[in-house]
């Protein structure tokens, strides 16, 4: 990767929304050449989707989120990729990860009730040949997400209190 495509990666990194005459004019380069970049990067993989990042709790209708973490035995010819990718094909799904430590994959869902957390966990996850055990772990707040804090700073309106 050029240092041309990490500068444009980081820009998007900060801010998707960024248009391509702007990183252009951010980088000293023309309109095209940054065009012709970004479509690189996203036929070679390397940009994989555009998002936005959402406070749940400022939402009406936010869905329970969890981190499930799995200890697997690993399948002969596959390792832990069989069981990964079986576990993220599901739509509740939103993350999984190969993790070092007790437990094997991170996996992160959403879905409506802690009730549909828990079968999703005990009725699909459990029941996969190779799983050992899981953790459910329910998250409560969000401060920070993908390096945006989640609350702005109020400024502070006490009194002066001077001696």
């Amino acid at each position: 990767m050029t240092a041309f495509e990490k500068d444009i990666l980081n820009i998007l990194k900060e801010d998707a929304r960024i248009a391509p005459k702007k990183i252009a004019a951010m980088l000293s380069t023309t309109e095209d050449e940054v065009k012709a970049s970004i479509a690189a990067l996203e036929k070679s993989g390397v940009l994989v989707k555009y998002t936005a990042i959402v406070n749940a709790e400022k939402e009406e209708d936010s869905l329970v989120e969890a981190l499930i973490e799995v200890k697997v035995t690993p399948k002969k010819k596959e390792g832990f990729d069989g069981i990964a990718k079986q576990i993220a094909a599901f739509p509740e799904v939103k993350a999984v990860y190969l993790m070092s430590g007790a437990y094997d994959l991170a996996v992160f869902i959403e879905d409506k009730t802690l009730q549909q957390v828990a079968r999703f966990v005990s009725e699909r996850i459990s029941t996969f040949d190779g799983v050992i055990s899981t953790a459910t772990h329910f998250i409560l707040k969000k401060y920070k997400i993908e390096g945006a804090l989640t609350e702005k700073e109020d400024e502070d309106y006490r009194l002066s209190v001077q001696a």
